[in-house]
C-alpha cells in the first residue's frame, strides 16, 4: 500500500509467542524446514482504528462517576472512531479491491462486526497476494509465508500499513501456538511424593450448580425472579450437538430435560449468534475439536441455566467455521457479544471459559486490539468474566517459568476467576491431605477453627457431622508417583491458574489495594495479579451437568465452571441493583476490591493450598515423566494465604454479604460523593483529616509496640501490648452477623483482648500520620476505605492502627429521606443489653452545641433517638450467642448517627465517645471498636472489662430496605 509505515511488533511471533519461546521467528518456533512464499492462504483480519478520545482516565474513576459518564448521549462520538477518518480507510480499502466483511449486528447469524463505534474494519484476504498487497509493497512481495507440511501461514517481518490510517490494533482470525523453550534460570526442584496440594484427594461429590450456589449464599437462590441475559463465549461450537444436529435444534429441549429432571423450572431460552457458522460437515479434526468444545459449552450453559433458570442465555459462536477464512477465535465471539448480541439484544454479563491461547507482545498491535476490546465492553456497561485457566502456575507452558497463559483475557477490565476445592465434612473425612484440619476441628483446636472460619465455616463441627461447607482449598489435583517418577496432571487441566500477568501493568485497583504483584520465578517480573476472585473449580466437589451432547449426566470441573458461576452471581447482583434503582454493575473490578477492604465478610478467605506446576521438557536428563516425556520441574507457583493471593484472589463469594456491600458502595458513590472522607491524600503520601471529627484509634499488635498517632500538633500515645491471638477481626465480626452462624463456635473466641483503644479529636485539615515502633506506618488501602469511615495504617501484615469515626453517615439508597434502616446484632455476652441510636450534629457527636461529656447530653440524645419499628426507642440485645435484627425509622439521607449501649444487668451506660464514659486511673474508657463499614463491637463492662469488643456487634445497613427489600433478611 502507498505511504506505508512499519508497525512495530507486528511480526508473527509478536502475535503468538511472547514469553513462551526463545525463538525469534516462526521458522525457528515451529521447526519449519520447508517453508516458502504462501500459495493458498486465506485470512480475515481486523484493522482497529484509534478512538477520538481516550476513555482510560474516565474508566479509572470510581464506579458512580463511570456510570454517570456512560449516560452521555455523545458517548460513541467520543470513544468511537472519527467517522470521516473511518470512511476514508474503508474507501481506501475498497478502492484497492479488498473485500470488506459487512457489519452484521442485525442478524443472529452474523460472524464479524465492523462499525464506527467499535473502530474495526474486517477485511477478507482470500489469497497471499491480497495479504502481501495490504501489508507489504504489492502482490508479488513475499510477506506471507507458508509451511509446506501443514499449510500454516506466517510472516517473519513486521507488517506495513498506510501512515494516514493511524491503525491502533490488529487481529488475525487464525492462531498457531509455538512450542515453548526453557526460559528460566531456576534450578530443578524435587517434588514431594503424592498430592502436591491439600484438599483434592477425597471421595468427591457431584452437586447441581444451583446447590453449589446455595453453599456460596447466592442472594436470589430459590427465588423466582426474572434475571437478565447472560452471554457465554462458545466460539466455533455454539449449540452444535452432532453432525446430525449441526445447528443445535435439539439443544433447548435437551437442556430443559436436564433441568426438569432435577425439578428446576424457568422461562430462560438459549439463542445463538452465528448459528449458521456451526460446522454442518466437519472434517475429522474439526469433529474432534467440536466434541471437545461441546462438553465445555454444555457445562457453561447448564451452570447458568441451573442457577438462574429465568435468565436468557446467548451463545457466541464468533466467526464460526463456515464463513470464508473464519478461524472462530475468541476475539470474534467477544466482539459479537459486545456489539451485536443476538437479534440486537446484548447480554448484561458475559463469561468466557475459552481463550485465544496466543500470548501477544505487550507492545504489539495484537495486544492493543484485545485491550481495546474489553474497554468497549466496559463502555457498553457489560460485565465480562473469564476463567483463569486450568494449568496451575505453569499455564501448561513448559518454559520453566510461572505463566498466566490466557493473557488476552486477563486484562484489567475483565474479572478473572480462579478455582478452589470446596469440601463438605463427610468428603473432607475421606481426604488424608485434610487430616490435620478434620482432627483439629473435631478436637476444638482454636487455631484450626480460626483458619476454617476465615474460609467460611459457620457451624462448630461435630463427630459424625454432615456440614455442607467445611473447608475450602486451592483446586490442585497434581500428584507425583515416586515409583515411576510420574507427575499426573502437569500437561492437563488439573489446577486453577493464577500468578502475575507480565504483559500489562498492575491495575489501579490492585495498586490501591496495596498490591505489587511480582512473579515467583527467576524473572521476578511485575504485572497484574491473577485471579481477582475464585469459586469451586473441582477437586473434592464437581458439578453435576450433562456431557457435550446430553447423552449422560455426571461430574465436571474447572475454572471454566467457576467463571459462569460468577457470571450467574453477578446477574443476580444486577437484578438487585435494578430493584434498588441503580444501573447495572458493568465494569466493576474495583468494587470487588473496595468490598474486600470495607466488608471483608463478603469473601471466604481461602488460605490452604498452592498451584505450583512450573516445568520444562528435558529429554536429556529430566527426572520426572509427564505423558511419556521427561521433564524437569522448577516447582514455582503461588500459595493461598490470608487476604489476597495469586491463586484464589480476594477469595470466594459470600453472595448475600457481597451484595449488601456492593449496593452500599454503589449508593454511597452515586449519591454521597460530596460527603467528606475520613482522611484525604496529599501529593507525597501524606494525609489530612477530611473533617472536624472524633477518631477511634485502634492498635493491633503482634507484640508490645510503641505507637504514636500525630494529628495536627497533637501526638496521641496509642502504644499497645500484644493483641489476643484470636482477637476478633472485621471478617469475623461481619460473618457473625449472619443469622445461621453458630453461637457455640463464636463462644470459643470470646474474651480475646484487642490492642489499645484510645481517641483523638481532630480539626478539619489537620495532618494525620502514624509511627509504629519508630517507623512510619503506611495507609496502603485508605483510598478505598476513607469514604466509609475508617482507614488502616499498616506497619506490616500483623501490626496496624485503625482510625475510625465514632458515628455512621446515613448513606441511604437513592439518597432518600425518611427511610427504615436495618440494625443487625450479634451478642456474645451474658448480660441483658440495650442499644439506642440517635442523631447528632457533627462527627464529634454534639447535639445542639452540647458535647458528649457535658451535662444534659444524655437527655439531648434521648430526645434525638430514632424510633424502632414495633415501638420504643431502644433495641434489646438478642441474648448471649444469638443474632438479632431490628429497624429504626425516619432516617434521612446524610444523618449522622451515634450509639449508646446500656448494660441493663449492671445498670451501666456507655457512649461511642470515650469522654462521656467512666474513668479508670485518670483516663476515660473507650467501649466501641470499629469492624469495617458501619460495623462496630461494644465492650459491655465498666472499667473496660476484658476488652474483647464483641459483647454486642452492631451493623447499620442503610440500603437493604430499598426496592423489594431483597437483602433485608
Amino acid at each position: 500500500m502507498e505511504n506505508a509505515v512499519v508497525i512495530d511488533k507486528s511480526d508473527f511471533m509478536s502475535f503468538v509467542g511472547y514469553r513462551t519461546t526463545s525463538a525469534t521467528t516462526a521458522v525457528e518456533a515451529f521447526d519449519i524446514t520447508n517453508g516458502g512464499p504462501a500459495t493458498t492462504c486465506g485470512i480475515n483480519v481486523a484493522i482497529m482504528l484509534h478512538r477520538v478520545e481516550d476513555p482510560t482516565a474516565m474508566l479509572a474513576g470510581d464506579w458512580a462517576s463511570r456510570q454517570k459518564a456512560l449516560q452521555d448521549p455523545d458517548l460513541w462520538s467520543k470513544y468511537g472512531a472519527d467517522h470521516t477518518h473511518y470512511d476514508k480507510v474503508v474507501q481506501d480499502l475498497t478502492d484497492a479491491g479488498f473485500t470488506l466483511i459487512p457489519n452484521g449486528t442485525s442478524s443472529a447469524n452474523s460472524y464479524y462486526t465492523s462499525s464506527y463505534e467499535n473502530r474495526t474494519i474486517w477485511v477478507q484476504l482470500d489469497s497471499p497476494a491480497q495479504f502481501n498487497t495490504l501489508f507489504g509493497s504489492g502482490p508479488t512481495d513475499q510477506v506471507l509465508q507458508q509451511a509446506g507440511t501443514d499449510g500454516m501461514c506466517y510472516w517473519d517481518v513486521d507488517l506495513t500499513l498506510p501512515s494516514d490510517w493511524r491503525v491502533a490494533g490488529l487481529w488475525f482470525d487464525q492462531l498457531y501456538i509455538p512450542a515453548a523453550s526453557d526460559l528460566t534460570t531456576d534450578l530443578a526442584a524435587p517434588l514431594q511424593n503424592g498430592p502436591q496440594s491439600q484438599g483434592n484427594s477425597g471421595n468427591h461429590e457431584d452437586l447441581l450448580p444451583s446447590d453449589v450456589a446455595v453453599l456460596y449464599n447466592f442472594p436470589l437462590a430459590g427465588l423466582n425472579v426474572q434475571t437478565g441475559t447472560i452471554g457465554l463465549m462458545e466460539p466455533g461450537v455454539g449449540s452444535w450437538l452432532s453432525t446430525a444436529d449441526a445447528y443445535g435444534s435439539q439443544f433447548q429441549s435437551d437442556l430443559d430435560s436436564y433441568l426438569q429432571r432435577f425439578g428446576i423450572a424457568g422461562t430462560g431460552q438459549v439463542s445463538v449468534q452465528g448459528l449458521l457458522g456451526q460446522n454442518a460437515s466437519p472434517n475429522t479434526q474439526q469433529l474432534a475439536d467440536l466434541n471437545d468444545s461441546s462438553g465445555e459449552r454444555t457445562l457453561d450453559v447448564a451452570i447458568a441455566a441451573s442457577v438462574n433458570p429465568n435468565s436468557n442465555i446467548q451463545l457466541f459462536n464468533g466467526s464460526g467455521a463456515v464463513y470464508p477464512n473464519a478461524g472462530a477465535t475468541v476475539f470474534t465471539a467477544v466482539q459479537a457479544a459486545i456489539w451485536g448480541g443476538v437479534n440486537g439484544v446484548l447480554p448484561e454479563v458475559t463469561s468466557s471459559s475459552f481463550a485465544d491461547p496466543a500470548i501477544p507482545h505487550p507492545d504489539s498491535p495484537y495486544h492493543k486490539a484485545y485491550w481495546e476490546l474489553y474497554i468497549d465492553a466496559a463502555l457498553k456497561n457489560q460485565t465480562t468474566v473469564s476463567a483463569a485457566g486450568d494449568g496451575g502456575s505453569s499455564g501448561l507452558v513448559d518454559n520453566g517459568l510461572t505463566n498466566v497463559r490466557d493473557t488476552t483475557k486477563a486484562q484489567a477490565y475483565n474479572i478473572v476467576v480462579g478455582g478452589t476445592s470446596l469440601s463438605g465434612q463427610p468428603v473432607a473425612m475421606t481426604d488424608q491431605t485434610l487430616d490435620t484440619y478434620t482432627a483439629g476441628a473435631l478436637a476444638g483446636d482454636l487455631s484450626t477453627l480460626w483458619q476454617l472460619i476465615r474460609g467460611g465455616l459457620t457451624i462448630l463441627p461435630a463427630s459424625g457431622g454432615d456440614l455442607d461447607r467445611f473447608v475450602e482449598t486451592v483446586w490442585n489435583q497434581y500428584t507425583v508417583s515416586n515409583a515411576d517418577m510420574t507427575i499426573s496432571g502437569y500437561a492437563s487441566n488439573s489446577s486453577g491458574g493464577g500468578g502475575v500477568d507480565v504483559t500489562q501493568p498492575t491495575p489501579w485497583y490492585q495498586t490501591a489495594y496495596g498490591l505489587s504483584p511480582v512473579t515467583s520465578d527467576s524473572e521476578q517480573a511485575s504485572g497484574r495479579g491473577v485471579p481477582d476472585v475464585s469459586l469451586n473449580g473441582g477437586g473434592n466437589m464437581h458439578y453435576l451437568v450433562p456431557n457435550g451432547n446430553f447423552s449422560s449426566i455426571g461430574g465436571a470441573w474447572g475454572t471454566s465452571a467457576a467463571a459462569p458461576m460468577w457470571a450467574s452471581l453477578i446477574i443476580q447482583f444486577n437484578y438487585i441493583f435494578q430493584n434498588q434503582g441503580l444501573p447495572n454493575l458493568g465494569f466493576m473490578n474495583d468494587l470487588l476490591y473496595v468490598a474486600s477492604v470495607i466488608a471483608p465478610g463478603s469473601f471466604n478467605d481461602v488460605t490452604i493450598g498452592n498451584n505450583n506446576s512450573s516445568f520444562y521438557y528435558n529429554s536429556a536428563d529430566g527426572t520426572y515423566t509427564v505423558d511419556g516425556y521427561l521433564v524437569t520441574p522448577t516447582d514455582k507457583g503461588y500459595s493461598a494465604g490470608n487476604g489476597y493471593d495469586y491463586v484464589t484472589g480476594l477469595g470466594t463469594p459470600n453472595g448475600v454479604l457481597l451484595a449488601r456491600a456492593l449496593t452500599g458502595i454503589a449508593h454511597s458513590q452515586y449519591y454521597f460523593d460530596t460527603t467528606p472522607d475520613l482522611i484525604d491524600a496529599g501529593g507525597s503520601g501524606d494525609w489530612t483529616s477530611g473533617a472536624a471529627q472524633t477518631l477511634l484509634l485502634q492498635t493491633t499488635a503482634a507484640a508490645s509496640a510503641t505507637v504514636t498517632v500525630d494529628t495536627g500538633t497533637t501526638a496521641t500515645d496509642a502504644s499497645s501490648g500484644a493483641s489476643g491471638t484470636y482477637a476478633w477481626t472485621s471478617l469475623l465480626a461481619q460473618q457473625s452477623l449472619q443469622s445461621d452462624f453458630d453461637g457455640d463456635l463464636l463462644a470459643l473466641f470470646d474474651g480475646q483482648s484487642q490492642g489499645t483503644l484510645t481517641q483523638a479529636i481532630v480539626a478539619n485539615g489537620d495532618s494525620v500520620s502514624v509511627t509504629f515502633n519508630g517507623a512510619a506506618a503506611v495507609a496502603a488501602q485508605a483510598n478505598l476505605s476513607a469514604s466509609f469511615g475508617f482507614a488502616d495504617f499498616f506497619s506490616d501484615a500483623t501490626n496496624s492502627v485503625r482510625l475510625a469515626q465514632a458515628v455512621a453517615v446515613a448513606e441511604t439508597a437513592g439518597g432518600a429521606d425518611d427511610v427504615n434502616v436495618v440494625v443487625r446484632m450479634r451478642q456474645v455476652a451474658g448480660a441483658d443489653l440495650s442499644l439506642m441510636l440517635y442523631k447528632v450534629d457533627d462527627y464529634n457527636g454534639t447535639i445542639g452545641g452540647l458535647a458528649p461529656d457535658q451535662a444534659g447530653y444524655a437527655t439531648a440524645a434521648a430526645g434525638r433517638a430514632y424510633a424502632v419499628m414495633g415501638g420504643g426507642t431502644t433495641i434489646a440485645g438478642p441474648g448471649d450467642g444469638n443474632a438479632g435484627q431490628a429497624q429504626i425509622t425516619g432516617v434521612d439521607a446524610g444523618d449522622l448517627i451515634a450509639m449508646q449501649l446500656t448494660n441493663v444487668t449492671s445498670g451501666d451506660t456507655f457512649w461511642a465517645f470515650s469522654q462521656a464514659n467512666e474513668m479508670v486511673g485518670g483516663e476515660h474508657i473507650a467501649h466501641l471498636w470499629n469492624y469495617g463499614a458501619n460495623t462496630w463491637g461494644w465492650e459491655d463492662l465498666a472499667g473496660g472489662g476484658d476488652r474483647d469488643f464483641n459483647d454486642l456487634i452492631v451493623q447499620l445497613d442503610f440500603t437493604s430496605t430499598a426496592g423489594s427489600g431483597l437483602l433485608v433478611a
